[in-house]
């Protein structure tokens, strides 16, 4: 044994063998060894050793890189040593150093932001999307309508100068119709706006369907269709489902109801074109009057509330934002209109897009 150098009695393990042996640990240097019957032992350095977790006792440690190595300090340890050895693993780390009801407290904080942010990264998400990758989503969502598109000459007339009534200034929308029964109006990835029959059939004027092109312009403008699809599917979408399960895409987002923020932007976008096109707002109200009831075309009408929450609110909207002192213009006249609601009264065919 060194003359002076600190010493304790300790029993140790070598990990090789389940032979409990009676060492002295000898300190050297920055390490220690373990002497056995006079015998010295390997050094070892104070830094490899590690508090034994699970042994209960915080005067054991174990070896770093290997297995079932031990050893476990009999009677005191001296100060000398005392100060080299690694300090013993509380139960429960932080959590019972920071205190259990404020760590429960600061998990909770931090569930609320990761709920926020889960929330908010499809509208975060969305505005980042190129534009040529929507449009391509929306390209083979269009197919799910199979050979329903409405291509009678003369209402498509009429419908194309609608749609250009209350939008003159992008001449990239595009709005067709298709023979569907219900009361339902989508716009698909790329601004593509699909109108049914059924919508057509349940209007009363032009007006009322200005007001819904108007709503679905809205939703163009503000990426709300790739949010919400975003939310629905992931970004699967996106990243892996371009090449089949169209249907199910489609069918989702025709069953996805908007946030009542992007109704309410949808809403305010539509009553601003109303206005700049001098289209009555009135007839739209009337509309969602209609809707929200549920007292118009029996259970057709739900297809359009299904994905368009209504409330009396949002008619109400609408209604206050017709100005006592305009002059109104019908959005297309009487014959255009007969005409429009006639437009899948003929053939149907695939629909075809511009690009």
């Amino acid at each position: 044994m060194d003359a002076g150098a600190p010493a304790a009695a300790a029993w140790h393990y070598d990990g090789r063998s389940a032979l409990r042996r009676q060492v002295r640990l000898i300190v050297e240097g920055d390490g220690f060894r373990l002497d056995e019957d006079g015998r010295a032992g390997a050094w070892q350095a104070f830094a490899q050793l590690t508090p034994a977790d699970g042994d209960g006792n915080a005067r054991t440690f174990g070896l770093q890189g290997q297995p079932g190595w031990r050893i476990g300090f009999i009677g005191p340890v001296p100060a000398e040593i005392a100060v080299r050895l690694p300090r013993a693993r509380r139960y429960g780390g932080w959590v019972d150093r920071f205190g259990l009801w404020r760590a429960a407290a600061a998990f909770a904080v931090l569930a609320a932001v990761a709920v926020a942010l889960v929330l908010q990264t499809p509208a975060l998400v969305a505005r980042m999307v190129p534009a040529s990758l929507e449009r391509r989503l929306g390209e083979v969502m269009v197919g799910d309508f199979g050979r329903k598109g409405c291509v009678e000459p003369v209402g498509t007339a009429a419908l194309a100068k609608l749609a250009n009534r209350i939008d003159p200034d992008d001449p990239t929308l595009e709005v067709h119709v298709v023979k569907l029964p219900m009361v339902n109006a989508v716009t698909l990835p790329g601004g593509r706006i699909v109108i049914f029959d059924g919508l057509l059939q349940a209007a009363r004027s032009p007006d009322e369907v200005a007001g819904v092109i108007g709503h679905e312009i809205g939703h163009v403008r503000g990426r709300d269709v790739m949010e919400s699809l975003l939310r629905q599917l992931g970004l699967s979408v996106l990243l892996g489902g371009m090449e089949g399960h169209v249907g199910g895409y489609t069918n989702a987002l025709l069953a996805t109801a908007y946030s009542r923020g992007a109704e309410a932007r949808a809403d305010g976008y539509a009553i601003r074109l109303l206005a700049d096109a001098r289209v009555s707002p009135l007839p739209t109200a009337a509309f969602f009057d209609r809707l929200a009831k549920g007292n118009a075309s029996g259970e057709r009408m739900f297809a359009y509330i299904a994905n368009h929450p209504l409330s009396a609110d949002r008619a109400a909207r609408f209604r206050r934002s017709a100005a006592g002192d305009a002059h109104y213009v019908p959005a297309i006249d009487t014959a255009e209109w007969l005409a429009l609601r006639g437009i899948c009264a003929g053939e149907t065919d695939k629909m075809e897009w511009r690009f």
